[in-house]
């Protein structure tokens, strides 16, 4: 088993996640994409979010007759804030070993990867897939790692990635980021304007069905 785990808060997931999901299946040749919302994201504590069961109702909408993907609710079974330390460790439990591990994760969140909780247990754990917008380019993890840790990693031209003496890899790939975000389609909609063909049909309807985002 290779996955690739795309958390997030997915409110509400759209197209833009969609095919970042699955190029990141196709480039990595990934046996599953895990779409994991979160319950409470300590980094956005003061936003109010629409509750779980709605968006992850909206996710499975949205994957339905997708071989590769999946969703998982187990940040809702945990109390208390979503730490992805504790979401890696229990896929590394139950599911495959570290070697094929993928955490999916854009570059704004990565370049905060220093304020996350035990990240280097977590940078450490799995492999890291780090999404990129046109433009972006990297040429070392000093930019965003500290010194004393950053220098632990080199470039690997084979694999197209950053790694370090037992570590695995930090992959940087610039995938086809459509200009959608969830922030543009809550405010369309509080607004009263289209969203149609920013995201699946059926999640559409879902929004629509509950009155979400109004």
């Amino acid at each position: 088993m290779k996955l690739g785990l795309f958390g997030g808060t997915f409110d509400p997931i759209h197209f833009g996640h969609l095919r970042c999901a699955e190029e990141i299946l196709e480039l990595f040749d990934l046996t599953q994409v895990v779409f994991i919302p979160a319950a409470q994201q300590p980094l956005k504590a003061d936003r109010k979010i629409v509750p779980f069961h709605h968006r992850e109702s909206m996710i499975k909408l949205a994957i339905a007759g997708h071989q590769g993907f999946s969703c998982s609710d187990l940040e809702n079974q945990r109390s208390g804030y979503s730490y992805s330390v504790d979401t890696v460790a229990h896929f590394l439990d139950h599911d495959c070993d570290s070697g094929n591990l993928y955490f999916i994760v854009g570059e704004d969140a990565f370049q905060e990867i220093t304020l996350w909780k035990d990240w280097h247990t977590l940078l450490s754990s799995c492999n890291f897939i780090v999404m990129t917008r046109p433009g972006y380019t990297i040429t070392g993890l000093e930019e965003i790692l500290p010194p004393d840790v950053a220098l632990h990693y080199h470039y690997d031209r084979k694999h197209e990635g950053f790694h370090g003496p037992g570590m695995p890899f930090i992959y940087f790939r610039r995938l086809t980021l459509l200009d959608i975000s969830s922030t543009d389609i809550r405010t369309r909609l509080k607004e009263g304007r289209s969203v149609r063909y920013l995201m699946p049909d059926a999640v559409h309807r879902y929004i629509a069905m509950h009155r979400l985002y109004r």
